[in-house]
């Protein structure tokens, strides 16, 4: 059966937003009579026929929608945020609220932000889990009373979730792997330093690495993971172990943003420029190493467009009633220091661009953050890239 036609089909062939299609076809707000017009005239055109969920929700004239995310890294998480803010945008005119609660970490604070969100009667949710099995009997309570829930950058499988977007881990972990073992030429030691491999996404990355190592570059010894919890401090502790442990360690894999106290051990080891480092995400001081060479190439997780495509998705499945996909997995980007004056363009104009009307949504989520819980980082100012 051909797919229903959607406000969106309208939208992209008028060349207009969804916010001004959606106001000609439900007499909702100002709008240029011309427009409008033209707008009915593509709606029938094109056979579009108003989905009666839609018109439910149009009748409400909110729709509340409540991110979880935690707050470390605010190098990676600000980026998903920003991402949500941007596809928002097109949607205010319909009535969607976003609203945005953060907790510490990922395994941390997940429960009482979901909790928080759902005494709050929010209409679906965004949210960030490390450990999703213990947030799958909320996951399951908010799916029986029709509040779905899609999760972003780590899957909760096994849960009721409605969908995941994140990066493809076993990707980026693979090609890690090849890039290492090939910069080492297929001999030595190499170490990768994740976050918790009880993280589904930091466990993927590191079963491909050594995936990839073990079958591509079998006399190259993988040592055991460094799991260092986000925390910078004990990230550099544990690396300087690391590097006095294994002397003539050739390579690391850093599969999270938190890799600056990892670059920081290598440099008061005397080790910087002898340790072949692939890092993950792209932000300012790792932008430094890059530029110096200290940084072989970075595996960009793309945070913004994780952000729009989960809200996206999640706003379809609330009007529409369907959801186009439960796994959308994301390639890496691979930035090494010959494109990376291409991201660095991207990341300015894409700076300049960003809609001035989010920053008071933060305020609006720290009204609803659960007591103990931490609030919304503030927005650094060297943003994201695509």
């Amino acid at each position: 059966m051909a797919r229903a036609v959607q406000i969106k089909d309208i939208a992209k062939a008028l060349g207009i937003s969804i916010g001004t299609v959606d106001r000609a076809l439900h007499n909702r707000g100002r709008i240029n009579p011309l427009t409008k017009e033209r707008v009915l005239e593509m709606a029938r055109t094109l056979g579009y026929r108003p989905n009666q969920a839609a018109r439910a929700l149009s009748s409400k004239r909110r729709l509340r929608i409540s991110v979880n995310l935690p707050s470390e890294i605010a190098l990676y998480w600000d980026g998903v945020r920003e991402g949500i803010r941007e596809e928002a945008s097109a949607f205010q005119a319909a009535g969607v609220e976003v609203e945005f609660r953060s907790f510490p970490r990922l395994a941390c604070g997940e429960t009482e932000a979901f909790e928080a969100a759902m005494s709050a009667g929010v209409n679906g949710m965004i949210v960030a889990t490390g450990r999703p099995e213990e947030l799958r009997p909320a996951i399951r309570d908010a799916a029986r009373e029709r509040v779905p829930v899609v999760t972003i950058s780590t899957d909760a499988p096994k849960t009721a979730r409605l969908a995941v977007v994140s990066i493809d881990a076993r990707a980026s972990g693979s090609l890690a792997g090849e890039l290492l073992g090939r910069l080492l030429q297929g001999q030595g030691r190499l170490a990768v330093v994740t976050g918790d491999l009880a993280i589904t996404d930091h466990a993927e990355k590191f079963e491909s690495f050594l995936s990839s190592v073990g079958t591509m570059f079998p006399a190259i010894e993988v040592v055991p993971a460094l799991q260092n919890h986000e925390h910078e401090i004990e990230a550099y502790k544990e690396c300087k172990r690391l590097l006095e442990q294994y002397a003539d360690l050739g390579g690391i894999y850093v599969t999270t943003a938190n890799s600056t106290p990892v670059l920081e051990a290598l440099k008061d080891s005397g080790r910087l420029e002898k340790v072949q480092v692939i890092a993950t995400d792209l932000f300012p001081r790792l932008i430094e190493h890059l530029e110096q060479g200290n940084v072989v190439a970075t595996l960009y997780q793309r945070p913004r467009s994780q952000g729009q495509l989960a809200l996206r998705i999640l706003y379809n499945f609330l009007v529409e009633g369907r959801c186009p996909s439960y796994q959308v997995k994301l390639a890496p980007h691979l930035i090494m220091k010959s494109n990376l004056a291409f991201f660095l363009e991207r990341l300015e104009q894409i700076s300049r661009n960003l809609s001035p009307k989010f920053p008071s949504e933060l305020e609006l989520a720290a009204a609803s953050t659960p007591r103990g819980l931490s609030k919304s980082p503030k927005r650094r100012a060297h943003g994201d890239p695509i």
